[in-house]
């Protein structure tokens, strides 16, 4: 299985016993070095201990980065524009952390001349596709090394046997969950245990970032959210960065309930996955990012929008973030951006999130002297819908004569 081809690669290191082993196999089969990477896209853990796993493995090469900003700006923010959900729930909260790692991975394979990446992702799951087609389009040269899909360690037995003989720490954590599960500053994910039943109800003490609805607090939470470009720029008139922002608003929806999730969603190798999801600040960007799109963009320009956000939210959950067609949509996306201008006022109550006001003092499309039910003054001529209609159903009074 070895292979003296390859002489450097980049590992996506997390520091669990998974990636520990693959770092020992790598070493093992391939005879080659080593570069560890760890992402800090907000997943809330403390890091430091995968940089001493990794030294003290003998790694020389060891990127720790702390890529938040990154994440938010440039992935995250862009795919709310897009009012982006997969099937019709999920806001794809792994999926989109996916590409940014790939960027880093072979970013760091050319500044280190490593000719081969790796990943911990299991040949079951969407996250190899993602990894690798990210990896593939941004460097088409590169080699990529999925040991999941090579070894024969297939269960946690073996596993942990493989490194108690290759004398890498097995920690015991005695309130270790019982959930396979991703984290970020977007959302955390649970899957995996008693979750693989989609009748069984997830117990409440499962999830981490929200409160549960029952239990929020019995006084609605108001917020104004400033909108510049179809992004969030200020919470209660308060600037921030991105990351700030999503920060702010994952504190502020968990404690309110708001953002879970619990769905059974078809994976793209194939398979029905079930899945619970924890998103409160996604959950209030996308209902507050629809509440100023509906003032300030133009009616067809919005329907279109929608019609093509299943399409790019696939593209995301695939894994062709970097594919030219998403890059192509983007580019419309991104255009469509340019009115969305304001200020959305949302309410937290009980696990919800409403819209209770909206308001655009550039790009406002909302005519209130048109509009009124009271006297328009002439701005609106109500004559003009008798001739409307009758066009609009001159071909179905011509089909009813047949």
């Amino acid at each position: 299985m070895g292979n003296s081809s390859v002489n450097k690669v980049v590992l996506a290191y997390s520091g669990g016993l998974d990636t520990s082993v693959i770092l020992k196999w790598l070493e093992d089969e391939y005879h080659c070095e080593v570069v560890t990477f760890t992402a800090d896209i907000g997943q809330g853990e403390e890091l430091e201990p995968a940089r001493r796993k990794a030294e003290k493995y003998g790694v020389k090469e060891i990127y720790i980065e702390n890529l938040q900003e990154e994440f938010v700006r440039d992935f995250v923010y862009p795919m709310f524009r897009a009012n982006t959900v997969y099937e019709g729930e999920y806001l794809l909260g792994t999926s989109i952390a996916r590409p940014l790692i790939a960027k880093r991975l072979i970013e760091i394979a050319a500044e280190t001349g490593a000719d081969a990446v790796s990943h911990g992702a299991t040949g079951k799951g969407n996250d190899q596709v993602r990894f690798e087609l990210g990896a593939y389009a941004l460097n088409p040269d590169i080699r990529v090394i999925a040991p999941w899909r090579e070894w024969d360690l297939n269960s946690r037995e073996s596993l942990l046997a493989y490194a108690d003989a290759a004398g890498i720490a097995i920690e015991k954590k005695h309130n270790k969950s019982p959930y396979s599960m991703d984290a970020n500053l977007l959302h955390i994910s649970y899957e995996g245990g008693e979750l693989e039943d989609p009748w069984y109800e997830a117990r409440d003490e499962m999830w981490l970032r929200s409160v549960s609805p029952q239990d929020a607090p019995e006084k609605p939470m108001y917020l104004e959210l400033g909108f510049e470009h179809g992004d969030i720029v200020s919470i209660d008139g308060e600037r921030m960065s991105p990351a700030q922002v999503l920060t702010r608003l994952n504190e502020l929806g968990g404690a309110h309930g708001v953002g879970r999730l619990d769905i059974v969603e078809n994976r793209y190798v194939g398979m029905k996955s079930r899945g619970c999801y924890e998103t409160p600040g996604g959950t209030i960007m996308l209902k507050a990012h629809r509440a100023i799109e509906s003032i300030t963009l133009d009616r067809e320009v919005a329907h279109l929008k929608d019609e093509l956000m299943p399409r790019y939210a696939t593209m995301i959950y695939n894994g062709y973030w970097w594919s030219p067609e998403r890059k192509m949509m983007q580019q419309m996306i991104d255009a469509s951006q340019v009115t969305v201008n304001g200020e959305v006022r949302v309410k937290l109550f009980k696990g919800s999130v409403s819209t209770v006001g909206r308001k655009s003092a550039t790009d406002s499309l909302f005519d209130q002297a048109i509009v009124t039910f009271e006297d328009d003054r002439g701005a609106y001529d109500q004559k003009d819908a008798e001739g409307f209609i009758k066009l609009n159903a001159l071909r179905m009074r011509i089909a009813g004569k047949r």
